[in-house]
């Protein structure tokens, strides 16, 4: 029985800076962020919006477009690195949000769970609801991959930022695509990027050397939490490479195949930091499943490395990125950074240009190489079915990020530093963040939200 994604719904954030804008201001040539790169948009998260907002609305299209029968959604799994609380799952809120919408208890025997590790939590899920479908064809399953990539003012991760969800239908016969059996992984704990626990001691907030209370806080360190990453750039890279480098090649241990493996795929879709990342990481493997022996015999890495830059400058590698890898650009280019959410929306891109363009796809096979930093890869491959042009049609991807609102530097750096209070869009049929208790001490920090017609 085929199982696999039957629909797909996103929300992104309805802000965004020019990407030129902030080279200008950071003394960046736009160039260098714009063509080499592939970055056009950076999207932000207005006042009343957070993942829940993000996930909860994406969800919501996909119920409405789909007109699911909630009694059949048995999981609602989410995929996120940007959890606003250590304890209770985003996957929980998104569930009562449903239900004040859509009738009380109509999800009351659904499961709920968020699944983390950096980019590749949303990836896991769906394995998960995968799995869950197949032993259970008739149950469906919908993944949520929402997430806030924020990074320090100033930092070379500063311009990859982005915000917004992805929802994931799962069911038995799908309309968009039969994901394969064959997974790739590889992993290691590594400390390419992460979100620690940080603390500053009391003392140094209150010159106080007596560690009295201050804020109910009897400890004499005071934790901090921070969305911005603690992070590598280079070493990130590295990370990503070897990761997927092996799981690529896992993966083709596993089909049993002596042939190229991505030249059966259509296209092919990675994870997408930024909108070039990919193409970027991906030529050694282009080069190493060629079956040509051009990187073999470098005396040492800086050959090797050279080697490489070689091939990613080579015309048939050039046209290989135009072919396969361009079509899932195009969306993280006009948004960032979607963490968890940026492979699902390099699909929902290759699927929108595909479609778009008029191009028959289906009984077409994708290739997907997925990566978390800390750090893992999963490659898998779906195959698309012969409903996905009418499934997609509601998602109206290309048409919705038209309609960004372009904000100046000044919100920009307000909104970072929380300085900005008043929402600079007025929300319209969606959901908002509408207090956090701050009384009340048995609910103290209890966030609350309500859809906005």
């Amino acid at each position: 029985m085929k199982i696999g994604i039957d629909a797909l719904a996103f929300d992104v954030a309805k802000i965004h800076l020019p990407i030129a804008v902030l080279a200008k201001a950071r003394n960046i040539e736009p160039e260098k962020l714009e063509k080499g790169l592939g970055l056009l948009k950076m999207t932000l998260p207005d006042t009343h919006q957070d993942t829940v907002v993000f996930g909860a609305n994406a969800l919501t299209k996909l119920i409405k477009e789909q007109q699911l029968d909630l009694s059949e959604i048995a999981r609602i799994y989410v995929g996120t690195e940007s959890s606003i609380d250590s304890s209770k799952p985003i996957a929980s809120f998104l569930v009562a949000l449903m239900e004040q919408k859509f009738g009380a208890n109509t999800l009351e025997h659904c499961d709920a769970v968020d699944f983390t590790f950096a980019c590749i939590g949303g990836v896991d899920a769906m394995q998960n609801c995968i799995d869950f479908v197949t032993l259970n064809p008739s149950k469906k399953a919908i993944v949520v991959t929402t997430d806030f990539a924020k990074y320090d003012l100033n930092s070379t991760g500063e311009y990859t930022q982005g915000a917004g969800a992805v929802a994931i239908l799962i069911t038995a016969n799908p309309r968009i695509m039969t994901i394969e059996k064959n997974w790739g992984v590889s992993t290691k704990g590594v400390f390419d990027f992460f979100k620690p626990y940080r603390t500053i001691t009391k003392e140094a907030i209150t010159n106080n050397t007596n560690n009295e209370v201050w804020f109910n806080n009897l400890e004499s360190e005071i934790e901090i939490h921070k969305d911005q990453p603690v992070f590598d750039g280079q070493y990130s890279n590295q990370c990503y490479m070897d990761r997927t480098r092996s799981a690529y090649f896992a993966f083709k241990k596993l089909k049993n195949s002596s042939e190229t493996i991505y030249n059966s795929w259509k296209s092919i879709v990675m994870h997408l930091p930024y909108a070039f990342q990919g193409r970027r990481m991906l030529s050694e493997i282009y080069a190493l499943d060629a079956g040509t022996t051009y990187l073999s015999g470098s005396e040492d890495a800086t050959e090797y490395q050279n080697k490489l830059k070689e091939v990613s400058k080579s015309e048939t590698y050039k046209t290989f990125v135009t072919e396969k890898l361009q079509p899932a650009e195009i969306a993280s280019s006009l948004i960032g950074n979607l963490y968890t959410g940026s492979i699902f929306m390099g699909l929902l891109s290759t699927l929108a240009h595909f479609l778009g363009t008029n191009e028959e796809i289906a009984n077409e096979k994708m290739g997907f190489l997925a990566y978390g930093s800390g750090s893992k890869s999963k490659v898998f491959e779906g195959t698309i079915e012969d409903q996905w042009k009418e499934a997609l049609q509601p998602v109206a991807l290309f048409e919705t990020l038209e309609k960004s609102f372009e904000i100046d530097f000044e919100t920009y750096e307000k909104l970072h530093k929380k300085e900005q209070h008043l929402s600079v869009q007025t929300p319209k049929n969606e959901w908002v963040l509408d207090r956090i208790e701050s009384e009340n001490p048995n609910s103290l920090g209890a966030r609350y939200y309500k859809w906005v017609d």
